[in-house]
């Protein structure tokens, strides 16, 4: 037994990875190193907790202010008006030639007192100005006074070296808006799609639930808004994403993409190399919080709460909810390539593994020949099944396969060599998008462990993509972490000119671990099931994908206008040519301005919108009509986009009141109706939030296109856009092939007449051109395909000068 010779010998030991190797230094060298690595992670990591406890302080500050009242204790001066003495007194008494030190001791617990009472105001003082929203109200490219003398105070009280959750402890917390608004605004949001008789018989309801349940419901929403840390938050992740008993893929994950025109290198293991080291550098830095938090307007913090869970999170099937798993460290990704399952350690004992080693690593398992068990290609699947049931299957699995299941959850996260190729191609650019999309979002049904809080996927050519689960964090957190990925393993890694990694293999390297399945016939069973059900479900999306290049958001800057406005307001326009009615229209926004803060809905659908819709379609209008009716249309998305940031929103707060109805089984017909709603036009912006990791105007090509997610109703289009650059737009839809009322294809062909009919209004009638994009192969990066127009002179550089 390998136990009994570890005891006899010492000489075998186990790696960070599992596997057996043998050590040139003592084991009990490597048991003194190892948990020396562990405490100074610990200690790192205490040390970190404590700077952002004090923030906007420094532990700097104490040693000042001690250092000042002993100066002015020596002076026969006593700052502290008789609280010091009274301290002393209550110290043991040591003995005369020990005063002196009570005098010290009282004079550091004195100075800690005032410290923590001074930290303690500097909080509630930078609270109670990131309260202040009149900046977020004001017309774009206006500040008032108020604003200015807000973003001076700001800047006082806001420390210099601010770290990720530095400014968690001052952040406000998102307040309950007053039920009679939340109410008045949702009448007049479904206005434009109701009918005279409809919309009378919601007032009514409406009414009837502020006079009898609405002022005990919000009682108790204020109530818990006083308690918890915010009051929606939680319930949202609860029962939106973990009781959610349906399949996560495509109904809950979404996808990010790589490069749209280049490919930094065709060598998959490479690729899959350089991009797992830039991920763990990420974690790295979110470990020691080194990432900067985001402020708006360079001053104006967001929660940087949705961190946390980024790595070594898996969401755990239940009944009758799952449950968000997160461990503080790992240091193992679990790989899955034809059918079978791989763990790969990333450090050893030097640290980090090197991105050349990781490739080695990859490569090893890409050249394995050996084939999958009897039905373990297919166990991923159940990952896609109902919730409830690979609930019942992962507790006999737990039992069967307990070391496989630990190994994949306990990862830092998934990655899945993929052996078909995909991205952009020269033969069918428009097809082979699409196809690459439904890859990202649903694959196989059985090649994504879609539990992982990511998955990153790397396809037979070099091209990458992100699977991630929705519960534990909104698109904008793994965003951030994908431009770090594509920016750090592109220009700051970076290929040889064969395209390895640079660097050495490292030959001593144990094997990757081979994960084996005990699979009894029950799960067997269950397995065929799942994939069928997975398979269903992914051939019924309906995905396309399409760069706009005719102008961007350059151009719409140049109308003075909002660009995400000008967008929805479009979308508006081209839904209504596809359907030919106006529907409910869901836009994500952000509420992180608040402590715990996730995101607020935008019923982009207004009474404006339709105005100027009925306009574009009506002959009879002229050009300046409907360029003022667009201009309205914008500036009432503006306003209630900002209304929802600023925690004035609608549907959240209609969400937790319905959620208290619930619990205290007080049946609101209003509430119910509200509920039941669908969103036949799902839509959200994904915004580029780190400008500075591309130069997008020397290499335009090399820069994320952004991602997408399924529709939110059976009958209705998920829409997703990213400004890329300043002159495109990509957009991503998705719908389902069983309905026969939409179709991906037909609505992207009406969101882009749609903006270029727009477009004419201010540009004298004129539809703007394309523009063309680069497709040459180039030895620095490898073209994937093409768009038939070409833009010359882009290169990526070897190194990046923006680090």
């Amino acid at each position: 037994m390998a136990e009994a010779h570890q005891a006899v010998g010492f000489r075998p030991s186990t790696t960070s990875d599992g596997a057996e190797v043998e050590l040139s230094a003592p084991v009990l060298q490597e048991i003194y190193l190892s948990g020396l690595r562990s405490w100074k992670r610990h200690l790192s990591r205490f040390w970190n907790d404590f700077l952002t406890g004090v923030f906007p302080a420094s532990p700097l500050s104490w040693l000042f202010l001690f250092s000042a009242i002993q100066l002015a204790w020596f002076l026969q001066l006593d700052p502290s008006l008789g609280l010091m003495e009274k301290i002393k007194e209550l110290l043991p008494d040591w003995g005369g030639q020990h005063h002196r030190l009570r005098g010290v001791l009282a004079a550091a617990l004195f100075a800690s007192c005032l410290w923590g009472t001074l930290i303690f105001t500097l909080h509630v003082a930078l609270r109670l100005l990131l309260s202040y929203h009149g900046w977020l109200l004001e017309p774009h490219g206006a500040m008032s006074s108020p604003t200015k003398t807000w973003l001076a105070l700001v800047r006082i009280f806001s420390g210099r070296k601010t770290m990720l959750f530095s400014y968690q402890r001052s952040l406000p917390r998102q307040p309950v808006p007053s039920v009679q608004d939340t109410v008045r605004k949702y009448l007049e949001s479904v206005r434009p799609i109701l009918s005279d008789e409809d919309f009378d018989w919601t007032s009514v309801l409406a009414q009837e639930f502020l006079r009898l349940q609405a002022s005990l419901l919000q009682w108790y929403l204020q109530l818990k808004s006083w308690w918890a840390s915010n009051y929606v938050s939680d319930w949202w992740e609860e029962f939106v994403y973990l009781r959610s008993r349906h399949s996560l893929m495509v109904n809950s994950n979404y996808y990010m993409m790589d490069f749209l025109y280049v490919t930094p290198t065709p060598v998959q293991a490479a690729r899959a190399g350089n991009a797992v080291h830039a991920l763990l550098l990420y974690r790295h830095r979110l470990n020691r919080q080194e990432i900067l938090p985001t402020l708006l307007m360079g001053m104006r913090p967001l929660c940087s709460a949705q961190y946390e869970k980024i790595f070594n999170t898996t969401r755990i099937p239940g009944i009758p909810k799952d449950h968000i798993r997160h461990l503080r460290d790992s240091r193992h990704v679990a790989v899955f390539h034809r059918g079978r399952f791989f763990r790969v350690g990333t450090y050893s004992q030097s640290g980090l593994l090197s991105p050349r080693a990781l490739e080695q690593q990859f490569q090893r398992i890409l050249d394995d020949p050996s084939p999958a068990c009897p039905q373990e290609e297919h166990l991923a699947a159940l990952t896609a099944a109902p919730r409830d049931v690979w609930a019942q299957v992962r507790s006999s699995l737990k039992i069967q396969a307990k070391d496989a299941l630990e190994a994949v959850e306990g990862a830092a996260f998934f990655v899945s060599l993929d052996s078909e190729p995909a991205g952009l191609t020269r033969e069918d650019p428009a097809a082979s998008l699409d196809a690459y999309a439904r890859a990202l979002l649903a694959g196989r049904g059985h090649d994504r462990w879609f539990d992982k809080s990511f998955t990153l996927i790397v396809f037979s050519n070099g091209k990458l993509g992100l699977s991630v689960e929705h519960s534990w964090a909104d698109c904008p957190i793994s965003g951030h972490m994908w431009e770090f990925t594509l920016a750090t393993e592109c220009f700051q890694l970076g290929y040889s000119a064969d395209g390895h990694c640079k660097g050495h293999p490292e030959p001593s390297l144990p094997q990757p671990q081979r994960l084996h399945w005990d699979l009894p016939e029950k799960i067997r069973l269950s397995i065929s099931l799942a994939l069928r059900g997975a398979k269903t479900l992914s051939g019924n999306i309906d995905c396309h994908v399409f760069p706009f290049s005719h102008f961007g958001k350059s151009f719409i800057k140049r109308c003075h206008l909002s660009s995400d406005s000008f967008i929805q307001v479009a979308l508006q326009l081209a839904h209504f040519r596809d359907r030919g009615e106006f529907c409910l229209t869901y836009e994500s926004t952000m509420t992180r301005l608040f402590l715990e803060g996730r995101t607020e809905t935008v019923r982009s659908c207004t009474r404006e919108a339709c105005n100027f819709v009925r306009a574009m379609e009506d002959k009879e209008k002229t050009e300046p009509q409907r360029r003022a009716l667009f201009r309205l249309a914008v500036e009432k998305h503006q306003a209630l986009l900002k209304a929802a940031m600023s925690g004035q929103g609608v549907d959240r707060h209609l969400f937790a009141l319905y959620i208290v109805s619930e619990f205290l089984h007080l049946r609101s017909p209003f509430l119910d109706q509200v509920h039941s709603e669908q969103w036949p036009l799902a839509t959200s912006q994904i915004p580029v939030q780190q400008i500075h990791l591309f130069d997008v105007h020397n290499y335009p090509d090399y820069v994320s296109s952004g991602g997408g997610f399924g529709p939110a109703d059976d009958h209705g289009y998920g829409v997703s856009y990213i400004f890329m650059g300043d002159d495109t737009i990509t957009f991503h839809i998705s719908s389902k092939k069983s309905s026969t009322k939409t179709d991906s294809h037909r609505l992207g062909q009406h969101i882009e007449d749609a903006l270029l009919d727009v477009a004419s209004l201010f540009q004298d009638g004129q539809r703007p051109k394309p523009r063309c994009r680069g497709l040459q192969e180039e030895h620095t990066g490898h073209r994937g395909g093409s768009l038939p127009c070409h833009r010359t002179g882009s290169r990526a550089p070897t190194k990046s000068t923006n680090f």
